[in-house]
């Protein structure tokens, strides 16, 4: 998919014009405070991103600044799921971006709940709007939560996420601090949900240049696959390409992040009737055979750990 920049100055001297042009920038680009009105996720509030380059995408504000839903050009791209957000036990599988831990992911273990329980976890919002007078004029969202661990260690996650205006892309940049006075253990796992039509016959997934995943044809299943688990480097690429068809046009997703913080790569199929979603899972542990995770990193009193990943949509 070729063409122009929906917004093709921005990047140059003149685009101080802009506010000659319109009335009010967020005409073209902006981030609004919404809130659903009805349905199971009636009253969930929402930070609706529009980059002005083709990208939408909204935020959950009481969900660890997870990604709800997100549309390029107009098409959607995560998988949502019909029960919404209050009392799904899927909650995994609710919204295209869903950050599990920091306690456990993968598999129930030592009494700790599947995924952990940082996706429930409300945040306090530092920061919010448009950066017009950036050198790359962006949308912006901060915030921290913070998450008590089973065993007195308390973790203080800051994160931000950035969306240039006028391009496709976003960076989600986290920053996990140990603010007690007990160590522990830090796993985390971005679990990003794709769903049709990105999910289709065609549709593959490269790691760097090795192709790690491919849907076929006819790939209705009765039960969801087995997670794979794939180490990465330190410069890790994913790319996922669903081509064009006589009905939708071809799509072309990169994903980047530090191999070193995030040295595996998890993908997951579930083929099912109903369901057919593609998950994509950096993470900082490994799979075990039994479903559960390795060991992930010690954060002594006082320590942190730095994670970034990003995603660009052509």
């Amino acid at each position: 998919m070729t063409g122009p920049a929906p917004l093709p100055g921005l990047l140059r001297p003149a685009r101080h014009r802009l506010s000659e042009l319109v009335g009010d920038l967020r005409q073209l680009a902006s981030v609004q405070r919404i809130a659903l009105r009805d349905g199971p996720d009636r009253g969930l509030p929402l930070l609706a991103f529009s980059t002005g380059g083709g990208l939408d995408f909204q935020i959950k504000e009481n969900g660890t600044l997870d990604i709800r839903s997100l549309h390029f050009r107009g098409r959607p791209v995560g998988w949502q799921h019909p029960a919404g957000e209050p009392g799904n036990r899927e909650r995994a599988l609710t919204g295209f971006l869903v950050t599990c831990g920091l306690e456990n992911v993968r598999a129930p273990r030592a009494g700790l709940a599947q995924h952990g329980s940082l996706a429930m976890s409300p945040v306090r919002v530092t920061g919010v709007g448009e950066d017009w007078a950036a050198a790359q004029p962006q949308l912006f969202v901060e915030g921290e939560i913070i998450q008590p661990q089973p065993n007195g260690a308390v973790f203080r996650l800051h994160r931000r996420i950035t969306a240039p205006i006028g391009a496709a892309r976003l960076t989600i940049s986290d920053r996990i601090e140990n603010i007690s006075a007990t160590a522990a253990e830090m796993m985390i796992l971005y679990h990003l949900n794709f769903g049709f039509p990105v999910v289709q016959p065609g549709c593959t997934v490269a790691l760097g240049a090795r192709r790690i995943v491919e849907i076929a044809d006819s790939e209705i299943t009765s039960a969801p696959g087995a997670p794979e688990c794939h180490p990465v480097d330190p410069a890790a690429q994913v790319r996922l390409i669903r081509p064009a068809s006589a009905d939708w046009p071809g799509l072309d997703i990169r994903l980047e992040f530090d191999g070193a913080s995030l040295p595996y790569l998890q993908t997951w199929r579930d083929a099912r009737a109903g369901r057919n979603i593609l998950a994509l899972e950096p993470c900082n542990c490994a799979l075990l055979a039994d479903g559960t995770s390795g060991p992930g990193p010690t954060l002594r009193p006082g320590a942190h750990w730095h994670g970034q990943l990003s995603m660009t949509f052509a």
